[in-house]
């Protein structure tokens, strides 16, 4: 079936349900990461922001009550949107949090105790073509504009931005990471992720975008 602009929005029927935005400076030294999945009444979120030179700021919560909104997400000292401004055209990305920030990104794949940082994202994603249908969803291509402010260093503004999204969803219960193209010995930005069920998502910033990270390379950044 072809997919249509309310494939957007929340389906309540599926058994996981899922949104995950990018956006990348064009000299790749700046990434951001912000994705949401809804299992039944529960969800989990993740966030990373990685500039060169500073640690990788990385937010994770696994056990969120799903509200009323399905898009608006709160846990302890966390909040957390991913707002449908207009279905195959416009997102607000927003959060406001404590992050863990990280010197070695691969301690994200770890227990992940970083130093607390206190951020704050605002972002406006928007659609510069038409979706690309794939295995459980589509994917599009974008830009994004905002900004995120950081405690202790210079805030990061994102003006129109290469940026790409995928709304995926399933009737199973599991649903693996997104496959994007691998790299290789790659040293640059990281954002790395172990889900709950046990699966990894694992990117590094190129030049044209995000890329998987081929497992058993040394990390970098």
């Amino acid at each position: 079936m072809e997919p249509a602009p309310t494939d957007d929005l929340p389906r309540p029927s599926v058994g996981v349900d899922e949104w995950v935005f990018a956006a990348w400076s064009s000299d790749a030294s700046v990434g951001v990461v912000s994705g949401h999945r809804l299992l039944g009444s529960t969800a989990w979120y993740w966030a990373a922001v990685a500039e060169a030179g500073h640690p990788v700021l990385h937010l994770t919560e696994w056990e969120i009550r799903v509200r009323a909104d399905p898009f608006v997400v709160k846990a302890p000292e966390m909040w957390a949107e991913h707002h449908c401004v207009a279905p195959w055209q416009q997102w607000s990305i927003g959060n406001e949090a404590h992050a863990s920030a990280f010197d070695d990104p691969a301690e994200a794949l770890g227990r992940g105790y970083g130093t607390p940082t206190p951020i704050a994202t605002d972002l406006e994603w928007y659609a510069i073509g038409g979706v690309t249908a794939t295995d459980g969803g589509y994917e599009q291509v974008g830009v994004v504009h905002g900004e995120i402010e950081l405690l202790g260093r210079p805030n990061i503004e994102l003006v129109e931005v290469p940026a790409r999204r995928w709304r995926r969803w399933t009737t199973a219960s599991e649903l693996a990471p997104i496959e994007l193209p691998e790299v290789v010995a790659h040293a640059g930005l990281r954002a790395a992720f172990a889900f709950p069920d046990g699966s990894v998502s694992d990117w590094v910033l190129v030049a044209d975008g995000w890329r998987s990270r081929r497992t058993g390379v040394t990390p970098g950044r």
